[in-house]
């Protein structure tokens, strides 16, 4: 049995519907990218060179990335050497095989959150303005609040302007309580605030806001430096998780974000907004291999259950699914006949 064959029965035998949300929601990638792979394989009777090249050039345009490509494309030659494989239908089920292994690496679940088992957990956010930052923290809230936790949520986004209202829209609701300063107050303050009453209502979790631009560079991530030590100082270890939220639809812009990010604080983990607005889904993969930081959540709708946490095999199940199952089809008309 083939690598997809067994994802498929995994994945589908289970009552999660978040395998359909990766399917529904990849819908755009997998157009651009399957059908893509599926007129290679048509055309080439024999896996040579040319093959290989061509495949490069498809995942590149997918948004892979280039050091991720070259290290795919090898893996892949040397798999195909290694079990003699003639028929280039075959190099798409190990596609999908090394896919889930270079996203996964050595942990199986590299997408959990750390979450502090009855004790505050407190998540900082940060990226910069457009990205669906403030929608995700309320997004969140509301799957946090689903699962019975108490949760609050810290405006410490001072500077930009209706940020603030925007947050307590979601705060409304979803019905969590918002904790805030005056517009262009200090960040650090509102943060300090927030530990304040998260500790005193005995909240579980504390989601917290953060600017997305100031004048520069240096200001911003400074003012988020700040931020962390504040969080840190009142609660020792925290903040527990450091999410980068970044737009897919961005590319490659998506990775420069990450890395300037990366550089000012300790990113835990990435939340990937409008994964099911872009042909080019591949930069999963880039940001994992590249970065060696995990994506948490993808954003695979506008609707509030629409944001879930990412699964490498659900992700490469979404990307192929129609590939395989047309396959399927064909290989069972043949029977048939």
């Amino acid at each position: 049995m083939g690598f997809f064959k067994k994802l498929k029965d995994k994945l589908t035998t289970s009552t999660d519907q978040a395998t359909e949300k990766f399917k529904s929601g990849l819908t755009k990638t997998r157009d651009n990218f399957s059908n893509k792979v599926n007129d290679l394989v048509a055309r080439y009777r024999k896996i040579d060179e040319d093959f290989f090249e061509e495949l490069e050039e498809i995942l590149i345009g997918a948004d892979v990335g280039f050091d991720t490509v070259m290290e795919l494309i090898d893996e892949l030659k040397h798999e195909v050497k290694r079990r003699n494989t003639k028929d280039p239908e075959e190099v798409r089920d190990i596609i999908t095989e090394k896919m889930v292994e270079i996203y996964q690496g050595d942990d199986e679940a590299p997408n959990e959150l750390n979450m502090q088992e009855g004790e505050l957990t407190v998540i900082l956010f940060v990226g910069v303005n457009g990205v669906g930052k403030t929608t995700t923290i309320g997004k969140m809230a509301h799957q946090f609040k689903e699962d019975g936790k108490k949760v609050l949520l810290a405006a410490g986004d001072t500077f930009r302007a209706g940020a603030i209202e925007q947050l307590e829209v979601w705060g409304e609701r979803t019905g969590v309580d918002v904790i805030k300063q005056a517009e262009g107050s200090d960040p650090a303050a509102v943060m300090y605030d927030a530990i304040r009453a998260a500790k005193s209502r005995q909240a579980d979790v504390l989601l917290c806001d953060t600017a997305g631009r100031l004048q520069n560079k240096v200001n911003l991530m400074k003012e988020l430096e700040k931020v962390k030590r504040v969080i840190e100082r009142e609660i020792p270890g925290a903040p527990h998780e450091v999410l980068i939220v970044l737009d897919a639809t961005t590319g490659q812009n998506a990775m420069i974000q990450a890395k300037t990010f990366k550089e000012a604080t300790d990113v835990t983990g990435i939340v990937l907004t409008k994964l099911d607005g872009t042909a080019k889904g591949g930069i999963v993969l880039a940001i994992r291999h590249e970065l060696d930081i995990p994506v948490k959540f993808v954003g695979l709708g506008e609707k509030v259950d629409d944001l879930q946490p990412f699964n490498a095999e659900q992700y490469v199940y979404g990307l192929f699914a129609s590939a395989f199952e047309e396959k399927e089809d064909d290989e069972s008309e043949s029977e048939d006949e």
